[in-house]
């Protein structure tokens, strides 16, 4: 499996690490564009300055990758009023909230090290400008910013570190960078994926650092040709980076989505290995969490991607009712057209449901069957979920029906999860139906006798601007009702296991199709 991951990883590295160079580059721009005059006006007034320095810091204590996620409901909610009032919205998913959120995350160390270094000069140098005659604004020009530059440079040095490290956050946003290598590398426990994701990352704000250090150290000691070098490298640097970039700008003519886990790889590549089957362009957006997939959808950022009906039920229409399998597929079809243009082509055959699953020896040892037995012994065992599901309807469901007190409840990344139940940090898991971890790993599902948690079918969902194209539905309909949750389950253990046999989800995809017989 290394030398075959190895290889995929190289041969995405230049796509990765020229978006990710040019989101970086264009935000330590913007953010040195807007640090730099704040901090002139703050030099110049001081009670100004305690308030911008309030603020980037402010900015800088939210996690960057919260950052990164507030900024696409507020500019989705910017664009439909664009729309609205101008005929014409933009795009809110990937670059543009990567881009201003890394730009207020690098605003920091250039605003203080700006009014420091504005702040440090000798007055008498002040002075002396005054003297002879200077406007405020050739002194800020000829004198001061000239001598202030070398402690400025020193904060744009720590603003590009930070910056390059946040934009490998900016997958969950739809924005590619080296950060995909390390979120899909960590999900399907790809090693060679996270190594190389972290080591291009590093080895790149190395690079940036060292050049803007040149230009740093030519400022200082007023060296021409330093400064020439650092300038000249970054650009040559920028520009090379950002060549693989010329062939793909124009994007695809289908973009594919994807959440993060990996059986939405796997069904991603097989919806994506069809269209380019049938000649269509097709980019992919990975990675993404449940809320942003659907509301990317229905504004047109994402064409097609798959989701399941318990999550769409309960996270889109907000319902807790539990009406059944084909009546809620029915309803869901009706109510997600008439209220966002979504078209819910159809279920792909599986389901992929939420079900707590312990190792079967320990249930037997506990007698625990289905979580009517769980909620007797829950206190003295620790639950293990994923990232969302405690935050999700689903689990208020579940402890309303069967009030659950667990001894203690801990979030994992989903393979994590897993891993939890192996060396004891967890004793119930909140696993999925389909994955193919639970049989290999020896765990039981437990039943659900008050159906608490609603049905899970894969269903292809269609965004209001590609619903009636007609190679896109023709492409994707033989899908439906194809795919089995044996079958599910094989190609999510592909890609999953650890040992020799593991396999990419590009080719989990092809192996599933050729299974089930869609070439």
């Amino acid at each position: 499996m290394m030398p075959d991951a190895l290889g995929v990883a190289l041969g995405l590295l230049p796509q990765y690490l020229a978006w990710h160079v040019l989101l970086s580059a264009a935000a330590l721009a913007l953010g040195l564009l807007i640090s730099l005059p704040l901090a002139v006006v703050a030099y110049r007034r001081p009670r100004l300055r305690w308030p911008a320095l309030a603020f980037a810091g402010t900015a800088q204590t939210i996690p960057s990758i919260a950052m990164l996620a507030l900024f696409f409901p507020v500019l989705l909610a910017v664009s439909a009023l664009s729309s609205k009032v101008f005929g014409h919205g933009f795009s809110a998913l990937g670059f543009l909230p990567a881009l201003l959120a890394l730009a207020l995350y690098s605003m920091l160390p250039i605003l203080r090290t700006a009014i420091t270094g504005l702040t440090g000069i000798d007055p008498a140098v002040i002075e002396a400008a005054r003297g002879v005659g200077m406007t405020d604004q050739e002194r800020l020009t000829m004198v001061e910013l000239p001598l202030a530059a070398p402690v400025i440079m020193a904060g744009v040095r720590t603003a590009a570190v930070w910056t390059i490290g946040a934009a490998t956050l900016a997958t969950p946003v739809g924005q590619t960078s080296l950060g995909n290598f390390i979120f899909s590398g960590l999900q399907t426990e790809n090693w060679v994926f996270v190594l190389v994701g972290c080591a291009a990352s590093a080895l790149l704000a190395l690079a940036a650092d060292q050049l803007l250090g040149l230009i740093e150290r030519g400022l200082a000691k007023r060296s021409a040709r330093r400064i020439q070098i650092g300038v000249g490298g970054i650009a040559l640097g920028v520009v090379l980076a950002i060549l693989p970039l010329v062939m793909t700008l124009g994007g695809g003519a289908y973009t594919v989505g994807a959440k993060n886990f990996s059986e939405q790889y796997v069904l991603a590549e097989l919806m994506a290995g069809r269209l380019e089957a049938k000649g269509g362009k097709v980019s992919r957006r990975e990675d993404l969490g449940s809320a942003i997939a659907y509301r990317a959808l229905a504004a047109g950022e994402v064409d097609v991607y798959v989701d399941y009906t318990g999550t769409l039920w309960t996270g889109v229409l907000g319902r807790t009712d539990n009406p059944g399998r084909e009546v809620g597929l029915k309803t869901l079809t009706e109510e997600l057209r008439k209220r966002d243009d979504v078209i819910v082509l159809g279920s792909l055959g599986f389901e992929n449901a939420y079900a707590l699953a312990m190792k079967r020896q320990e249930a037997a040892r506990l007698g625990i069957k289905n979580l009517t037995d769980l909620t007797l012994v829950a206190p003295s065992l620790t639950l293990g979920a994923d990232l969302e599901f405690l935050q999700r309807p689903e689990w208020e469901s579940l402890r309303q029906k069967y009030a659950f007190a667990f001894r203690a409840q801990r979030q994992f990344q989903p393979t994590f999860m897993y891993r939890a139940l192996d060396d004891g940090a967890a004793d119930v898991i909140t696993a999925f139906s389909s994955d193919g971890r639970i049989a290999a790993n020896d765990l039981v599902t437990l039943g659900d006798p008050k159906s608490a948690l609603p049905p899970y079918d894969a269903v292809i969902l269609i965004s209001p601007k590609k619903a009636h194209d007609a190679r896109l539905l023709s492409t994707l309909r033989p899908l439906l009702g194809a795919v089995s949750v044996e079958a599910m389950r094989k190609a999510n253990y592909a890609v999953d296991r650890t040992d020799g046999e593991k396999k990419t989800p590009a080719a989990s995809a092809a192996a599933l199709a050729a299974e089930i017989g869609v070439k």
